[in-house]
């Protein structure tokens, strides 16, 4: 292992879609569960502390009026603090009754045992008629869990002197309750923890299954079968778009691999040739003693052999880099007229001697790089001359946009292109001829790299053709960008 592999951090492990989708589920049904199991005890606990509250309130109350009605009435005073509680099977409370000196004057049987006066709140000095809402709750040596109250008693109803009245409710019963509901609750929420995580896992499976039966159909796609396509299944909404998408990219990259084996089919031809010719030379040459003369004729066919062969590289070196584009461009107001009368001028000779006619007009400024303008201009005017029959025309023009923007085209009254190859002249090496013949000092790429200029500027470039009538290439070049030359 080299060094570089073993000091590389270790890959981070990351959770799946359907992990996730799993535990956010389970998340959300906790939290939702916990909610409502937490409403629902913190309900019962309230109702059940009204209930006693006001159950000790009308205890209070009860005494208060035997004590204000009935003063000298101790029987009654006594089978309400002794008899009564000692009957209820539920609701057990205690009483005790004491003086302004809190010396006990009446107290429920096993009441001192339970609880001592001194664990009993003030009592406060409430009307009558107002509900006790104060209370104390107390557990108990024995285990038990008692509910205090106390509150003041008015002994008759001109009696300057009152009493003290505490009362202790045994809540143990609704303690248990309680336990036993946040059991059952805890109980529940586990389950329904357990039942969210399963139905959890189900729906994030199910849910997910078109991005599995969209990875069987990916899996199907090779660099030998580029035609396979998702397809225009019932997707969901979310899917489809992303389903389009990937078969429109199979469809690019289907057209870049034919276009790239066409292309290295293409490069092979063209390169087959002139190695071949220089092969052939060579041999010939060395068959049999020669004259200086003759060997100088070998040298010389070579070298115009090894000169296409470089501008065939220095073709495709700058369709490279302008494919990944590292081609610097020196952006510049240029005049369109003066710029094709330049590129006229250069040619002049080459269209005498084909008898064509050159011509230039409009006025324009165009935003280009000089260098790469009039390598385009070059490279359209040459390909017009090679196709434009004795006594033609060529015309080269300049047309202003609305959007600020300019059309370079360059007509020639050549034969024409017939329409199945006017989408593809702009390939590489591509030819309308079947035969692949090609001009004696082309190489085959000038419309692509006029293309790649176009391209470069941040413009385009196409062709208009008619059969026996010419042809019209025209680059168009973008306005000038805001804050640029």
């Amino acid at each position: 292992m080299s060094s570089k592999n073993a000091d590389a951090p270790p890959r981070r492990r990351t959770w799946s879609i359907a992990r996730r989708l799993t535990v956010l589920y389970c998340l959300s049904a906790f939290v939702l569960l916990s909610l409502a199991s937490g409403f629902l005890y913190w309900g019962l606990k309230n109702n059940l502390a009204e209930e006693d509250h006001e159950l000790l309130g009308d205890m209070v109350n009860v005494i208060r009026f035997i004590l204000r009605e009935r003063p000298d009435d101790l029987s009654a005073l006594r089978e309400e603090v002794e008899w009564e509680s000692a009957a209820r099977r539920y609701a057990k409370y205690y009483t005790r009754i004491l003086d302004r000196s809190n010396q006990v004057i009446m107290v429920t049987s096993g009441m001192d045992e339970l609880v001592p006066a001194s664990q009993f709140p003030t009592p406060l000095p409430l009307p009558e008629s107002e509900p006790l809402r104060q209370s104390l709750e107390w557990n108990s040596p024995g285990g038990r869990t008692l509910l205090l109250a106390s509150a003041y008693g008015q002994l008759g109803t001109n009696a300057p002197q009152g009493r003290v009245i505490q009362i202790a409710l045994d809540v143990t019963p609704e303690t248990a309750i309680l336990a036993d509901y946040r059991a059952k609750l805890g109980l529940v929420l586990l389950l329904g923890l357990a039942v969210s995580a399963a139905a959890g896992v189900w729906i994030a499976r199910q849910g997910l299954r078109p991005l599995d039966e969209i990875t069987r159909a990916t899996q199907l796609v090779t660099a030998s079968q580029l035609n396979e396509r998702i397809g225009q299944s019932p997707w969901p909404a979310e899917l489809s778009v992303l389903a389009m998408e990937f078969d429109r990219m199979l469809g690019r990259l289907q057209d870049s691999f034919t276009r790239l084996s066409q292309f290295s089919a293409d490069l092979a031809h063209e390169l087959r040739n002139p190695i071949n010719n220089l092969m052939g030379e060579a041999e010939v040459a060395l068959s049999r003693s020669r004259s200086p003369d003759e060997y100088r004729d070998v040298l010389e066919s070579n070298l115009e052999e090894l000169h296409h062969l470089a501008r065939m590289i220095d073709s495709l070196l700058f369709i490279a880099r302008a494919d990944h584009a590292q081609t610097r461009l020196e952006l510049k107001p240029l005049e369109a007229r003066g710029e094709i009368q330049a590129v006229l001028d250069f040619h002049e000779a080459e269209a005498a001697e084909h008898e064509v006619q050159l011509s230039g007009h409009g006025d324009a400024t165009i935003h280009a790089d000089p260098t790469l303008l009039r390598r385009a201009l070059s490279n359209l005017i040459s390909n017009a001359l090679a196709h434009t029959p004795v006594g033609g025309n060529i015309r080269v023009s300049a047309e202003k946009l609305p959007d600020g923007g300019v059309n370079l085209s360059v007509a020639d009254d050549g034969k024409g292109i017939p329409p199945e190859h006017l989408p593809r002249v702009f390939d590489r090496f591509y030819r309308v001829d079947p035969a692949r013949s090609r001009h004696a000092t082309g190489t085959g790429l000038g419309l692509a790299i006029v293309k790649s200029i176009a391209e470069l500027h941040g413009g385009s470039a196409s062709v208009e053709s008619q059969p026996t009538k010419g042809s019209v290439v025209t680059m168009r070049f973008p306005p000038a960008r805001k804050g640029g030359k």
